[in-house]
C-alpha cells in the first residue's frame, strides 16, 4: 500500500475581508491504477449509483472498484447491488469478492455530504491493486468532512506534491468523483515549480 503522510490540516486566513479555510494533503507516491471509462465500465457505475445513493447514511460514501474487463455487467450489476445492500444493512465496512468472475472490493467510508456523491465506482486495470484509491478517497472525504458540521466561508483544498510524487491523475478522478468542486472553491496542486489549480 502506498505511504502517505497523514498531514491533514486545517488552518484559516482571511483575504479580501473573505475568511478561507484550507485543508492540505500531502502524499509520497504510490502506483497509478489504470482507469477504465468505456462505454460498459461507465454504465455500470452509473446504474450503482442510481439505484444506492440513497441507501446510502447521511455522513458516510461508498465506493466500489471494479478490476476490468467487466463480465456479464447486467448480472454483476445486480449481484453487486444486493451485496452493498447487505453491506450498508449490516454496519460492515467492507467486502471483497468475485461477482462473476469479476473481483470487486467496496468500502463504507466517512464523510460526504448532501452535494457530494453517495456513491463511487471505479473500474481498473488488473496490474495494479485499488489502494491507492481508496486511500486518496478516504483522504479527500475526511478533509471535506460532512454536512453535519458546518462551515461558514469559502474552502480551498491543497495537494502537496512535493518531489512529484503525488498520484494527480488518482486525485483528479476522485476529486470529479465525490464532485469536490461542490465543497472546495479551489483544489489546488502545490509542487516544487509552485501552485497550480488541480
Amino acid at each position: 500500500m502506498p505511504s502517505a503522510t497523514g498531514s491533514q490540516l486545517s488552518t484559516s486566513t482571511k483575504a479580501a475581508a473573505n475568511r478561507i479555510a484550507v485543508s492540505a494533503i500531502t502524499f509520497r507516491g504510490g502506483k497509478e491504477p489504470r482507469l477504465r471509462f468505456d462505454r460498459t465500465a461507465i454504465g455500470l457505475v452509473r446504474r450503482l449509483q442510481a439505484t444506492l445513493a440513497e441507501s446510502v447514511p447521511d455522513g458516510k460514501s461508498v465506493v466500489v472498484t471494479i478490476t476490468a474487463p467487466i463480465r456479464q455487467d447486467s448480472r454483476t450489476g445486480l449481484a453487486l447491488q444486493a451485496r452493498i445492500r447487505a453491506l450498508l444493512a449490516s454496519r460492515r465496512a467492507q467486502f471483497k469478492a468475485t461477482i462473476n468472475g469479476n473481483r470487486v472490493q467496496v468500502r463504507v467510508l466517512n464523510g460526504g455530504g448532501s452535494r457530494t456523491a453517495k456513491l463511487i465506482g471505479f473500474v481498473h486495470n488488473p496490474e495494479r491493486p485499488p489502494a491507492l484509491l481508496f486511500d486518496v478517497t478516504r483522504r479527500v472525504l475526511a478533509c471535506m468532512g460532512s454536512s453535519r458540521r458546518s462551515h461558514r466561508g469559502t474552502r480551498w483544498l491543497v495537494i502537496g506534491n512535493r518531489n512529484g510524487l503525488a498520484p494527480v491523475e488518482t486525485i483528479r478522478q476522485v476529486c470529479l468523483a465525490l464532485r469536490a468542486r461542490t465543497v472546495f472553491k479551489r483544489i489546488l496542486l502545490a509542487g516544487d515549480d509552485g501552485v497550480r489549480l488541480l
